[in-house]
């Protein structure tokens, strides 16, 4: 493990119901990161998506996927400080490609892995892909910018 949930939050400005990253297991700056969240029947969206057959939203995965592009991102601004890392935000920018292969439902670990396609200064182009059980749940290519807040 590289950074639990009380790390990320240093990272990231999500809260909860809406930081949708546990952990992340391995990052490589600039090139790649490999994060995850484990799915449970408590999370506040089963009460409406669907109450008698749980599914966890696609936009839900893309957002989670997002998010460890975020750490990604941060993660890779050579010697930013904490400080310069709090007054900075990222900014989704696009979603291209995006499918939903298989679905996600309580009690499975939803893994996000993303590579770099390109950065540009401030702005990132990433494949990213989620699976379970090591089977391909979902992808898209995100375009993200980070910004002053």
């Amino acid at each position: 493990m590289l950074y639990n949930v009380v790390e990320i939050q240093k990272i990231l400005p999500h809260r909860y119901p809406f930081l949708l990253v546990d952990r992340i297991t391995d990052l490589v700056k600039g090139e790649s990161i490999e994060g995850y969240k484990n799915i449970s029947i408590s999370e506040p969206v089963f009460q409406g998506h669907f109450p008698d057959h749980p599914i966890y939203p696609g936009v839900m995965i893309i957002e989670g996927m997002a998010q460890a592009g975020g750490v990604l991102a941060f993660k890779s601004m050579d010697n930013a400080s904490q400080e310069e890392i709090e007054n900075k935000v990222v900014y989704f920018m696009s979603i291209d490609k995006a499918k939903f292969r298989a679905p996600v439902t309580p009690g499975d670990k939803l893994v996000y892995k993303l590579t770099v396609i390109k950065n540009k200064g401030a702005v990132w182009n990433l494949d990213a892909k989620a699976y379970v059980d090591e089977k391909l749940v979902a992808q898209a290519q995100l375009k993200a910018m980070i910004v002053d807040k």
